[in-house]
């Protein structure tokens, strides 16, 4: 069974007042819905679904399974490029499509490549360039 990251945390459970029994809805339902059609998708073919208005985008990377969740102006377009990002960042970070050893031995600098690109579930930045910079300034041990 392939390991999964969750990323949709980073627009979801973000929200101060999502209750904890919701949160644990969507995960559940990600998860089935990830072993349902990622089985023998492509590293970093997206894949789209809607579940109660709200925009699901995913893809697996290496041994990795990433969802990105948003709605309103978060429809599936915005979140393509989020998800592009995502997996441009951890992959740099990684060096490569990450196994789940790899990803986990990295994780602290992934989540600050995260909370560069998504702040308060709000896309804030999508540079390469600039988050590589950004990370650089803040110590991974502040996780």
């Amino acid at each position: 069974m392939m390991f999964w990251a969750v990323i949709y945390v980073v627009f979801l459970a973000r929200f101060n007042g999502v209750p904890a029994e919701e949160r644990l809805h969507w995960r559940s339902f990600l998860v089935k819905l990830g072993a349902e059609n990622l089985k023998g998708a492509k590293n970093e073919e997206l894949l789209v679904a809607c579940h109660k208005s709200v925009y699901i985008v995913y893809t697996v990377l290496g041994d990795v399974s990433i969802y990105v969740v948003g709605k309103d102006e978060y429809d599936e377009l915005a979140l393509s490029e989020v998800i592009f990002v995502i997996t441009s960042a951890v992959k740099d970070v990684c060096g490569k499509p990450p196994t789940e050893r790899v990803f986990l031995d990295k994780y602290g600098k992934i989540c600050l490549c995260l909370d560069e690109i998504v702040w308060k579930g709000y896309l804030e930045n999508t540079d390469k360039e600039r988050i590589k910079r950004l990370i650089r300034l803040k110590p991974p041990v502040d996780f």
